[in-house]
């Protein structure tokens, strides 16, 4: 009897370890992981084929606020090529990839003479789940509801062939800020966040965090060289009334990049800007932004978020 336990407390011991061990983390997606499941996506868009290899069964997908079968409808029926801009915001840590550049869309008729491709600006959002694509988000920007103005007449080229003349992201967005010096996700959006606020009130007396070189593009156009010195001066008041489901999406931290969804509402006029828009900080303060956007109806949700997110002007959670 005595032989039977020592064998059996023997045998306990060697499996002991094994039945408490834990199973192996998966291994995330690095920067150049996630910035090549973008290229993928484009890839499939192009091909218009939603393959299971590449996205879950259930992927939930938008386009323009509006929730659509993945595959063929929207950008996905009519996409053509692909455009110069890219601008990659990985995000190891939420294992998502954010997106700013430009693709061709049209040229797929069947008659003699096929319609020219148009320049479309695309911002986009992916969550990478167990190595499929489980979320995609995206704005497509296209010449009719680009304008930068509540006016039919507009002054500024099409938001997709002035973001495509870019050519490329600017240099200072691609520095590295040194590991010591990085801030927490959490300090890059509220920095960022700033931003929004500043820019709703207008009042000159909010906190406006920016360098003294900072410069802001707006839909492929430099719209300030003294971002300090327009909110300063109160310029911008009435711009917007509200600015609402701020969806800060996308943290680059090694690069102090922070990437957003949002909506500025113009309450006198009805009229609503569907935005991506991005920030590159540097200790503490924002050095350059950069966003893409379009005219939608008044009130427009995102289709990620509730009627009370959707409506707030506060900082809505990382998805």
């Amino acid at each position: 009897m005595r032989m039977r336990f020592f064998v059996a407390v023997s045998a306990f011991l060697v499996l002991l370890p094994t039945a408490f061990a834990q199973p192996a983390p998966k291994v995330a997606c690095d920067r150049a992981c996630l910035e090549k499941y973008v290229d993928r996506y484009l890839d499939a868009m192009l091909a218009h084929d939603p393959s299971l290899t590449l996205f879950t069964r259930d992927c939930k997908f938008t386009e323009n606020g509006v929730r659509l079968p993945l595959g063929n409808e929207g950008l996905w029926f009519d996409m053509s090529g692909k455009g110069n801009y890219k601008f990659y915001i990985p995000d190891i840590e939420t294992q998502q990839v954010a997106f700013i550049g430009t693709v061709k869309e049209g040229a797929r008729s069947s008659s003699a003479k096929p319609a020219q491709p148009t320049t479309v600006a695309i911002a986009l959002r992916l969550k990478i789940v167990n190595g499929l694509i489980a979320e995609a988000e995206q704005l497509a920007i296209r010449p009719e509801t680009s304008l930068m103005g509540p006016t039919p007449a507009s002054k500024f080229p099409p938001t997709g062939e002035a973001v495509d003349k870019m050519g490329a992201p600017n240099k200072i967005f691609t520095e590295v800020i040194p590991e010591a010096e990085r801030p927490s996700r959490e300090e890059l959006i509220k920095t960022a966040n700033y931003y929004f606020t500043g820019l709703q009130r207008n009042d000159t007396k909010g906190y406006y965090p920016f360098t003294d070189d900072c410069e802001r593009f707006e839909n492929g156009i430099q719209s300030t060289k003294e971002c300090k010195k327009q909110f300063e001066s109160g310029a911008l008041r009435d711009i917007v009334s509200r600015i609402r489901d701020r969806r800060f999406v996308a943290v680059d931290r090694e690069r102090g990049i922070v990437f957003a969804f949002g909506f500025f509402d113009h309450e006198l006029i009805n009229w609503t800007w569907q935005l991506a828009e991005l920030f590159k900080i540097e200790k503490g303060n924002i050095r350059r932004i950069e966003a893409v956007f379009h005219r939608c109806p008044y009130g427009l949700n995102a289709g990620w978020s509730t009627y009370e997110q959707g409506m707030s002007e506060q900082i809505q959670s990382i998805r």
